[in-house]
């Protein structure tokens, strides 16, 4: 009986002391995840006319200040998550970009950053689309990232803002900046969540707010968001964040009909988007331009599109050639003997590994192009 007892009371101790560790290795995780990292800001617009600014500074601050007005010429300086200061912004005022564009001498085609600035940022610098100080050094030439900066990495403020500058000193350089929206944006913006970082969602709860209000119509990126196209023309060459099925051809809507449509269900959530109209819902469902990825992949799940239906497709928006990021590929692929062309590479993996990181269209020609500054020929037949 003794022995017994005996035998109770260790294992009692050992439990205890489990549990003793297990609550501190908890409570030392939750004070992680509380703790604020360097973001923003999220430059909000207040229905009285007052403006509100909120960001995170390099030491984990909360710096959440309200104007009576938006400041003359106000600017600020934008950091990445690591605390490294990147580049300033001022505002500017902001349109929609026109939906069709001449061919440029030279082309770049990106997707997909995830809000990994890292990878981003390395590819436009070493091919001088930016300088050392993140300013547009592209010239005439054209820019164009084909959606989905939210969600999976924790820089996401960083690449909007770079973009939404570049986009004012492309112009002013005689170049172009293109941002397309991706399903990504379509997500987050209608509050599904799921692959957002916890430091934004902490932020957000530290506000007592919804994240996706940090982006609505309300505030100065959901304003810029709101106005970007989701299909482009640029030359012959077509622009769409995951592709176009016959279901979208049967719909026989133009370029700026569509992105008119997606731009009006671009804040409402899921269920909104389905009561709003049938084409918003259709826009924002697996047929739709943001999502349909039957155009790369052939199995019977994904709708894939038959060869002789695109024709039907470029004959209707004119093109000759479709770029789509939204499906993942270890490398630049290619389909339907080259004519649409899948540039979704930019990862970390892809990245570490040295393969292609994008598409450059020089002289009607295109090549993948590194990290390292190479440039490989895509032979067409």
């Amino acid at each position: 009986m003794k022995s017994f007892q005996y035998k109770f009371i260790v294992l009692f101790v050992l439990l205890t002391s489990c549990f003793v560790q297990l609550s501190g290795a908890d409570k030392k995780y939750k004070e992680k995840v509380e703790s604020l990292s360097a973001d923003g800001p999220y430059l909000l617009y207040n229905a009285d006319g007052s403006f509100r600014s909120v960001s995170v500074d390099t030491a984990g601050n909360l710096n959440d200040q309200t104007y009576p007005a938006v400041p003359k010429g106000f600017s600020f300086d934008v950091y990445s998550d690591k605390g490294e200061k990147l580049f300033p912004v001022t505002l500017h005022r902001i349109k929609r970009p026109e939906w069709k564009n001449k061919q440029a001498e030279k082309m770049i085609v990106l997707s997909d950053p995830h809000a990994n600035w890292e990878c981003f940022s390395s590819i436009l610098r070493e091919w001088n689309v930016v300088d050392k100080d993140y300013r547009w050094s592209f010239g005439k030439n054209h820019l164009v990232v084909i959606g989905d900066i939210f969600d999976r990495g924790k820089d996401v403020l960083p690449i909007y803002w770079l973009l939404y500058k570049l986009e004012k000193e492309a112009k002013e350089a005689g170049g172009c900046m293109t941002f397309l929206l991706g399903n990504h944006e379509g997500m987050v913006l209608a509050g599904d969540l799921r692959y957002t970082k916890s430091k934004y969602l902490h932020l957000a709860d530290t506000l007592n707010i919804p994240y996706q209000k940090l982006w609505n119509e309300q505030t100065e990126l959901g304003r810029w968001l709101a106005m970007r196209n989701t299909m482009q023309l640029i030359g012959d060459n077509l622009f769409v964040h995951a592709g176009l099925s016959m279901k979208f051809l049967e719909k026989n809507k133009s370029i700026p009909q569509v992105n008119k449509i997606m731009s009006e269900g671009l804040f409402l959530t899921k269920e909104e988007r389905k009561k709003a109209s049938d084409d918003i819902a259709f826009m924002y469902a697996t047929y739709g331009p943001i999502w349909y990825r039957g155009m790369v992949h052939s199995a019977d799940k994904y709708y894939p599109l038959y060869p002789e239906d695109l024709p039907k497709i470029f004959s209707k928006y004119q093109a000759k050639r479709l770029f789509v990021g939204h499906t993942i590929f270890d490398d630049i692929s290619t389909f339907y003997r080259y004519r649409v062309v899948a540039v979704n590479v930019d990862n970390k993996e892809n990245m570490e590994k040295k393969r292609g990181r994008g598409v450059l269209v020089e002289d009607n020609r295109m090549y993948v192009i590194y990290d390292s500054g190479k440039k490989t020929l895509i032979k067409e037949e």
